[in-house]
């Protein structure tokens, strides 16, 4: 069982063990170990090779950036697992809303060593997005990609699985042959998380933020900023924070369809419904805003 393999890559006997929530696509527990302390693991059947391991270099990659953000300690990576320190959660308040923002400016100023790259330590393959693998590959600009590696190969998913509405995919395939001009002034490469929905942020007991879940990657900082938009809208005094340690480029808000097409497409595919109608309308947001 799970549990009981967790506690032993850990060299503790396992108390009990609790299920807990795990995401979309994963089951999790509640690890309660002899002599006290607590962890979290997540499994699931059928995992890709490298998936957890990539996972977890993602997470110490993070956590490493100067004057960023907390992540979960990486107590035990496995084949078939990962397991990470327990958080107690609290609430965002106030001062954990605006250290968000901050902590997102550094940790995106710590850079990486080229678009698309994964995180030191993650074994070499694509980047995992829930069940999702995009291709691997490196470009001297953010803008090839995005059009090459992300949104084309979703693209074809999209079709294959018919997920997009009539007209939806000519509009995608349009973002793609204007990626280029579409994507704005030429920044470095920033050290983003790479799936930032509002899920993925945490707050421990005192309010302080924690970072979960990453598909961590060399990327566009804006990418990361428009997810975080999607499925909630960040608080003011986080973005107001960002702003003062790492101010956005002009045209950033005109921006914001084109980077929140790419989850979208990724949500079409997994889950259909809406997710298709909502990918082509950003699609075409990012055509009108250009």
């Amino acid at each position: 069982m799970i549990p009981e393999a967790a506690a032993a890559a850990l060299g503790r006997r396992l108390e009990r063990a609790r299920r807990v929530a795990g995401g979309d696509i994963n089951d999790a527990w509640q690890l309660e170990l002899e002599g006290g302390g607590r962890a979290f693991v997540k499994a699931r059947s059928g995992a890709a090779p490298g998936e957890y391991t990539a996972e977890a270099a993602g997470l110490i990659w993070l956590g490493a950036a100067e004057d960023g953000l907390a992540v979960p300690e990486v107590l035990a990576v496995d084949g078939a697992f990962l397991v990470l320190e327990w958080i107690d959660e609290g609430r965002l308040g106030g001062a954990g809303e605006e250290a968000l923002g901050r902590g997102l400016a550094h940790l995106h100023r710590a850079g990486a060593g080229a678009f698309g790259g994964l995180a030191p330590g993650a074994p070499p393959g694509p980047l995992r997005i829930g069940e999702l693998a995009l291709p691997a590959g490196t470009a001297d600009a953010w803008a090839t990609v995005y059009g090459e590696h992300r949104l084309a190969p979703l693209l074809r998913e999209a079709l294959a699985r018919d997920a997009l509405p009539p007209g939806g995919a000519a509009a995608v395939e349009a973002v793609i042959e204007r990626v280029g001009e579409l994507a704005g002034p030429r920044e470095p490469p920033a050290r983003v998380h790479g799936d930032l929905w509002a899920g993925n942020v945490l707050a421990r007991r005192d309010g302080t933020p924690v970072l979960i879940d990453p598909a961590a990657h060399g990327g566009h900082r804006e990418a990361d900023l428009a997810m975080l938009a999607l499925f909630g809208s960040p608080s003011p005094r986080t973005l107001a924070a960002y702003a003062e340690v790492a101010p956005l480029a002009p045209g950033h808000a005109a921006r914001v369809p084109l980077w929140q097409l790419q989850p979208l497409l990724v949500h079409a595919i997994l889950f259909g419904g809406s997710y298709g109608a909502a990918a082509a309308r950003a699609a075409q947001a990012a055509l009108a805003g250009a």
